[in-house]
């Protein structure tokens, strides 16, 4: 996921298991820094957890006869200049009888209703950003000039990072990272030959592989270090490295 793009709109697709690794892995590391989005994600899985589970709810004739008579009472095409009293007096009694008969029913199938399809839509972006991701990380690792660079990491963890100068990018990949205790995350760091650090990226503490391309150019950088931070990420390492992986030609 790039920094031009909204990590938010991935909670839809996120919860119906509809992104990518490399699309998750980036938004489980949003996820750890992000109150709002960590909030929406619980109420979308309630939601998706209901529907899964939701049973057919009976209607009662009354309030279906109800509703029967404000929906033939109401005009299908009014006029677009003005409402007559009549058809706006009409329109106010459709409304009052749907709202009880969404009562009767238990008053959330329009609510779950209106959550489906937000997270429908938000799977489609998602979707759509994530043959975004997937074409970067496809760009660097077929490029002419790709260099691969392997190391083992403090725990047993195997890392790799794929160079190419030409698109100005690179890819961080590794497998057996251990899982983080909560509110910490992975953070990588371009290491320039004077020993000056800079943000990569982060990646979350989830114990599962993970792949991404890295925040900014390689630019000068020599090698690529990786350590445990807070949440949301550090400025400097506050901890040492866990591995430093040389990219220097």
């Amino acid at each position: 996921m790039t920094p031009e793009e909204d990590p938010h709109l991935a909670v839809g697709a996120y919860v119906l298991h509809a992104l990518p690794p490399a699309e998750r892995a980036a938004f489980e590391n949003h996820l750890a820094g992000c109150g709002r989005c960590r909030d929406e994600v619980a109420e979308l899985r309630e939601v998706t957890d209901r529907l899964a589970s939701a049973e057919s709810v009976p209607v009662s004739a009354e309030a279906r006869a109800r509703t029967l008579r404000a929906v033939a009472g109401t005009g299908q095409e009014p006029s677009p200049r003005r409402a007559p009293g009549r058809a706006r007096r009409a329109l106010g009694l459709a409304l009052a009888a749907s709202v009880a008969a969404a009562a009767a029913l238990g008053g959330v199938a329009v609510r779950q209703h209106e959550r489906a399809d937000e997270a429908h839509d938000r799977a489609v972006r998602a979707e759509q950003r994530a043959l975004t991701a997937d074409s970067a990380i496809s760009d660097v690792l077929t490029a002419a000039d790709a260099t691969l660079h392997t190391g083992t990491l403090t725990g047993g963890a195997t890392a790799a990072v794929v160079v190419s100068r030409s698109e100005a990018r690179a890819v961080f990949a590794a497998h057996d990272l251990p899982a983080l205790p909560e509110g910490k995350v992975y953070e990588l760091w371009y290491a320039a030959e004077a020993g000056d650090l800079s943000p990569a990226g982060l990646l979350p503490g989830t114990g599962e592989s993970e792949a991404r391309v890295l925040d900014g150019s390689p630019g000068r950088a020599v090698a690529v270090g990786i350590t445990v931070e807070p949440a949301g990420g550090s400025k400097q390492p506050t901890t040492d490295p866990l591995g430093i992986i040389p990219i220097s030609a």
